[in-house]
């Protein structure tokens, strides 16, 4: 599916090729806190399937609880997450935030992860397969 997006004050735009199958609900507490929620909607689109249109993104690089660094990109002026990726090597993926996709009614979340950090409010997402970690 080809989807496009940006940020919230339009300073960056991109466009992609993604797989809504691959839609994911992401409840580490890395995604609470960087998202400031209770969880963050992903969807990989692969690297060369991913073109950065306008705009110039900020890199935060985070460690994950696996050891691996990941940029985390969003928008300098605005603040909005645009996407996740390797900070190690060339991407091969981008983790693209559905929040910032136009399309992201078509895109329902079909699978969660780290779900033993999710937020015990939270109601229960039935008919989401679910993973404890990734």
């Amino acid at each position: 599916m080809k989807i496009d997006g940006g940020c919230h004050c339009g300073a960056i735009a991109y466009e992609a090729e993604v797989d809504p199958e691959m839609v994911s609900i992401c409840h580490c507490t890395d995604c609470q806190t960087l998202s400031g929620t209770a969880f963050r909607v992903v969807v990989f689109t692969p690297a060369d399937k991913f073109r950065l249109n306008r705009g110039e993104p900020k890199i935060y690089v985070k460690v994950a609880e696996s050891g691996n660094r990941r940029a985390q990109a969003f928008c300098p002026d605005c603040g909005s997450p645009l996407y996740a990726a390797s900070a190690d090597e060339k991407p091969t993926a981008y983790g693209l935030r559905v929040g910032t996709i136009r399309q992201r009614d078509q895109l329902p979340p079909k699978r969660q992860i780290w779900h033993r950090s999710a937020a015990s409010w939270l109601p229960d997402m039935e008919g989401l397969a679910t993973k404890e970690t990734t």
